[in-house]
């Protein structure tokens, strides 16, 4: 493992991510349970979805800061830590404004998951692997909701659902301690990480014509935060988000009140479409990737595969709105969710190559803030829609405008002029 210790940081970021959206998604598995016993309406709901990202994009921000500034064995630890805490908090809610209070707080701790995963592939993977290492590492966050519907679902249903919880939040402290045992913040400061190996990692590392730290580097971030590549991708992945946390909040609802399937048959047939999103996380990775040896462009390699994924997701989740029967809906959210999911690992890729090393955390915890407003709004305006705007009907309708509008933005926003512009800062 000398050769390749890059594998065992790619794996424990694959469960992390897996483990991160299992806790999330455990929720809306249980939700007709919970509705139920805590007496909540489909407007509470959207309100309980949607206060989870409140602490989720501050946290975002602060977490990709503090990744930079610490590193991100220590924030991972704490942030793992403080959501397995409050998702086992779960299991004590006695009603709405309790489990709204533990929502907020869970939401805090699962915030600096994405943008200290990133800065974790930036320091441990080459530039040539970034596509497949973000897919790979990310694929595991749909598995993870994948998982959710099955495991979830039927320990609920056998021991009752706060029981589900504290399972789950057993499962994220194991993961911490492996973490603080196999991972240190960069490839040279690991005595399991073989010569070849630091030097490989290191001549290719991405970012590297700017590989200066925020201390030497003397423009302010807000320079590189607020530029119009940085922007474009956010806005692209903002739209993704927003198909995302619309399955992620509202599928096994959808399943059980309009497809009137019940929670032992939802479970089961959930899992495709989260399924499907692991494909397109591993699909889009290894396609960009692809793109980039054939074509050397890493812009046009990243941008395409963001462009046709949101395509075609649009055009699924659009027929999804006028489908009756369950078969064609969960075919067409499934392969929705393929290429849905192909976008965010080519925005995080693209983010590695348009902003400095030192800069990656905080710029990447910027994006991810504004990508998981889409959190906050997306799960509450579609219970709002379900309750009293037109149902799903106009819900899926949302969805599909926000992906083509994900499009428009990037072609715009994202374009080598500007992304020169901002890789020349640094130099300067």
């Amino acid at each position: 493992m000398r050769k390749n210790y890059r594998v065992v940081i790619a794996l424990l970021l694959f469960f992390a991510g897996m483990l991160n959206y299992l806790d999330r998604a455990a929720l809306s598995v249980m939700a007709p349970l919970i509705k139920s016993d805590l007496h909540i309406n489909d407007a509470e709901m959207g309100i309980l979805f949607s206060c989870f990202f409140i602490g989720y994009c501050a946290f975002c921000f602060l977490g990709g800061w503090a990744a930079d500034r610490f590193g991100p064995r220590r924030v991972y630890a704490w942030a793992a830590g403080v959501w397995s805490l409050f998702c086992g908090a779960t299991a004590l809610v006695t009603g709405f404004a309790h489990l709204l209070i533990v929502r907020m707080l869970f939401g805090i701790g699962e915030g600096p998951m994405g943008t200290t995963t990133n800065k974790s592939i930036a320091n441990w993977f080459p530039k040539n692997e970034t596509g497949r290492a973000v897919g790979f590492t990310n694929a595991g966050q749909p598995l993870g909701a994948a998982i959710a519907a099955p495991v979830v679902g039927l320990v609920g249903l056998h021991y009752g659902w706060r029981i589900a919880f504290v399972v789950i939040a057993l499962l994220g402290f194991i993961w911490v301690a492996c973490w603080l045992w196999l991972f240190r913040d960069k490839p040279e400061d690991h005595p399991r990480v073989g010569a070849a190996e630091r030097e490989l990692i290191g001549r290719h590392r991405p970012a590297t014509q700017a590989a200066v730290t925020p201390q030497q580097d003397r423009h302010s971030l807000w320079r590189y935060v607020f530029s119009l590549p940085v922007l474009g991708v956010a806005s692209a992945f903002f739209c993704f988000n927003y198909i995302q946390y619309f399955f992620l909040s509202w599928l096994p609802s959808y399943l059980t009140d309009f497809q009137h399937l019940d929670i032992k048959s939802m479970s089961i047939i959930g899992v495709l479409p989260w399924l499907g999103a692991t494909v397109g996380f591993l699909g889009g990775g290894i396609v960009s990737d692809m793109l980039f040896r054939r074509t050397q462009n890493f812009l046009l390699s990243r941008k395409l595969v963001i462009f046709v994924g949101l395509a075609v997701a649009a055009l699924c989740v659009l027929l999804t709105a006028w489908s009756k029967d369950v078969v064609s809906a969960v075919a067409l959210i499934t392969l929705a969710s393929v290429f849905a999911y192909m976008t965010p690992q080519a925005c995080w890729s693209l983010l590695q190559d348009i902003v400095p090393a030192g800069r990656i955390g905080t710029a990447g915890g910027f994006v991810h803030l504004l990508a998981n407003l889409a959190g906050i709004l997306s799960p509450g305006i579609t219970g709002f829609l379900i309750q009293y705007g037109g149902g799903y009907h106009t819900a899926f309708l949302l969805a599909s405008a926000l992906a083509l509008a994900g499009m428009l933005l990037l072609a715009l926003l994202v374009r080598q002029k500007g992304v020169n512009t901002l890789r020349a800062l640094a130099t300067s």
